[in-house]
């Protein structure tokens, strides 16, 4: 009787990949823009229903997103030879104000006087005057297959119908509360601004 035959292993991949882009058709999975040839990637392994493969990330976005495990790539041995990976004090500096800008972010809703007359009402498509009072809204769009809120600014004339849009994420029931909550304006001015968008406190 013979020996059965011995069948190679699978390849087993690493936890981690840092390697120049071998072309520029790969995306950052956090920028979604592409990767640049011989730019240095990060690819963190990904386990799915339809097989093993890397995600494929800027390092500096992906510090910005979880620097840990860019910390714990970079302390193991995945670097691919002739590599020139930025170093993990300029990533780690990056990560930070990265965190510091998500601490001052606004939560939405809120009101604000716009700072310049440049921006547009996201609902009427008019400019929106310097000083003039600018509500943020929550509102529910498509982002590479995947449906996200996101803030859309609008004059306060235009709080009440954009609250009734069909892909409108602010809920009205709560909206008066979470203006004066979320708000850096002064009290008197939060209740100007809500007064000026008509809607009744639910």
């Amino acid at each position: 009787m013979s020996e059965p035959e011995e069948v190679p292993a699978p390849e087993q991949l690493a936890p981690f990949n840092i390697e120049k882009a071998r072309s520029s058709r790969s995306k950052c999975k956090v920028c979604k823009r592409a990767i640049e040839k011989d730019t240095p990637r990060i690819g963190v392994l990904l386990e799915g229903p339809y097989g093993t493969g890397y995600m494929w990330h800027h390092v500096v976005c992906l510090a910005k997103r979880d620097l840990a495990k860019v910390e714990e790539a970079y302390a193991g041995d995945y670097t691919q030879p002739g590599v020139e990976k930025p170093p993990i004090e300029e990533l780690r500096a990056e990560a930070a104000k990265a965190q510091q800008k998500k601490a001052e972010k606004q939560e939405a809703p809120f009101v604000e006087r716009a700072s310049t007359g440049r921006s547009k009402c996201a609902h009427c498509k008019e400019p929106i005057a310097e000083g003039a009072f600018r509500f943020g809204l929550l509102q529910s769009v498509e982002f590479y297959g995947q449906v996200r809120n996101a803030v859309i600014k609008v004059h306060a004339d235009c709080v009440a119908n954009a609250l009734n849009e069909a892909n409108a994420a602010t809920e009205i029931d709560s909206f008066h509360d979470e203006v004066r909550a979320n708000s850096k304006l002064t009290k008197d001015e939060v209740e100007a601004a809500l007064k000026e968008t008509g809607v009744e406190r639910g």
